[in-house]
């Protein structure tokens, strides 16, 4: 038996969590609790915040379009969310609504959207993008919502970084014909990681230089084929997560 039950109902909430607490659905959870899965009084949800850990609570129907969850024990703990950066040129609506949730998917812990010379889409949605987080998140047993960051030019995102903080940039002109090999080289990382990728169409050679200038950065392909952005970012992430990561 799976250790954990992927079938039961899973909602993200604002509010405490902590024994017997009363949390008030908004119309549109309660819409999926009692109208969608036809859930009924005392039925159980799994339920966490980012910050309490997971909670099962009992469904508490208040009319035929309202109902409140009341929390009845924590089930897991809350655990920190991996200390990953993922910078990434934005790309347009249905494309950046599939990258965002699978860098989620993959662990990052904070989605940081940067502009390059050749970004497709220079408006980015952030209410969308912690929204498609937030699925993501409730889908996948995820116990954080990762941090939504403003977007920033490449340049000002690279001057605010910290120096200590090792960058894994993605860049189809790289050198390295074997990434795993490449980042099995640094050891262990103990100062959070940063992963950059760039827009279809790719990097120009300013921002190139700009990336590569950092002390602590490592330049890699993702393979022979050239990837689209959005696949990128599951493989960029998978090759991250299984060396530096937590998959290792």
């Amino acid at each position: 038996m799976a250790e954990y039950d992927f079938n039961a109902p899973r909602l993200f909430v604002e509010a405490p969590l902590q024994a017997g607490a009363r949390v008030a659905l908004d119309r549109g959870q309660a819409n999926y609790l009692l109208n969608v899965l036809r859930l009924k009084n005392d039925d159980s949800v799994l339920i966490f915040n980012g910050r309490d850990g997971e909670w099962r609570a009992e469904v508490a129907v208040e009319g035929r379009k309202a109902a409140d969850l009341v929390c009845a024990e924590r089930i897991r703990e809350q655990g920190a969310a991996p200390d990953i950066i993922y910078a990434f040129a934005p790309l347009k609506h249905a494309r950046l609504d599939y990258m965002v949730q699978k860098a989620v998917e993959m662990g990052a812990g904070v989605l940081q959207p940067v502009l390059t010379q050749r970004t497709q889409s220079t408006r980015v949605n952030l209410d969308r993008m912690r929204s498609n987080a937030i699925e993501a998140a409730e889908q996948c047993g995820i116990l954080w919502i990762p941090e939504v960051r403003e977007e920033r030019t490449l340049e000002r995102f690279l001057k605010d970084l910290e120096t200590e903080r090792l960058v894994i940039f993605c860049d189809e002109d790289a050198p390295v014909s074997n990434p795993v090999e490449a980042m099995a080289k640094l050891g262990n990382n103990q100062a959070g990681l940063v992963v950059i990728v760039g827009p279809e169409g790719g990097f120009t050679d300013q921002e190139r230089a700009l990336v590569a200038a950092r002390e602590r950065c490592v330049c890699v392909s993702l393979g022979p084929r050239i990837l689209r952005a959005d696949t990128a970012a599951v493989a960029a992430l998978a090759l991250v997560q299984s060396v530096l990561g937590d998959w290792n």
